[in-house]
């Protein structure tokens, strides 16, 4: 079955566009144009995937985005917007989107996006009924991996939970596993390209400013008045988790 998409643009043009694209990649679309039918579409038939244009009369992106996470819904939204400035994507993350394109776009790097955020949310393969023998061992060895601890920060990867201290923190999907994947690397410099390779599964070059955002909105979660910066920049490089 195809995977399938809904997308919500009220530009015709790009709607259109986008549609036929999307078609032609194999995915089954689903197009409107503007809130209100991206909303009443997306409690009438789920799709695996949101495309949402943030600017559009009436109820916007960010409203759609807003209101499914209020009602619980945690399918993949990709955002497509015109604005370029950090704030007004840090919105879109706000409102609980998990990436973002920013117009005019390459529709290849809108496939590499989706395909990343459907890789990311696929079912794990069924594993094999354990036997008697090994149950409670399988079972003893799968508690002792949905843990991780690293400066201070403990994740539950099972629950998707994670703490600072006491504090919980509320993170969202594309968030928590880039915390992730800096917790069980602590103390190791990674590059941009190792992040991005492992994240979204498509490094999008250098001029990219993706990576930069969504670590920013993670540290504004994670710092506290007082306590030492977790997240550190190596210029030229990359990012490191550590406690100074």
């Amino acid at each position: 079955m195809p995977q399938t998409v809904l997308l919500a643009e009220d530009d015709r043009a790009i709607r259109h566009a986008l549609e036929r694209a999307l078609t032609l990649e194999g995915y089954a679309v689903t197009a409107v144009a503007d809130g209100v039918e991206a909303l009443a579409q997306a409690h009438t038939n789920p799709p695996d995937v949101l495309v949402l244009d943030v600017m559009m009369p009436g109820i916007d992106g960010l409203q759609v985005c807003r209101v499914l996470r209020a009602e619980g819904d945690r399918t993949p939204i990709l955002m497509l917007t015109a604005l370029v400035e950090t704030a007004d994507r840090i919105a879109g993350l706000d409102a609980g989107a998990d990436d973002y394109v920013v117009k005019p776009f390459d529709v290849e790097e809108v496939f590499a996006r989706l395909r990343a955020l459907l890789r990311r949310t696929s079912p794990a393969p069924a594993a094999a009924t354990p036997g008697p023998a090994e149950g409670p061992a399988r079972e003893a060895a799968q508690g002792a991996g949905r843990h991780l601890e690293a400066a201070g920060l403990r994740m539950d990867l099972q629950a998707r939970r994670a703490w600072r201290g006491r504090r919980a923190l509320e993170l969202t999907r594309t968030e928590f596993e880039l915390l992730e994947l800096l917790v069980r690397n602590a103390g190791i410099v990674l590059d941009h390209s190792t992040i991005y390779d492992r994240i979204w599964g498509y490094d999008f070059g250098p001029g990219s400013k993706n990576l930069a955002v969504y670590v920013g909105y993670l540290r504004r979660k994670l710092d506290e008045p007082g306590a030492p910066q977790l997240i550190h920049t190596v210029r030229g490089v990359g990012y490191v988790l550590r406690e100074d």
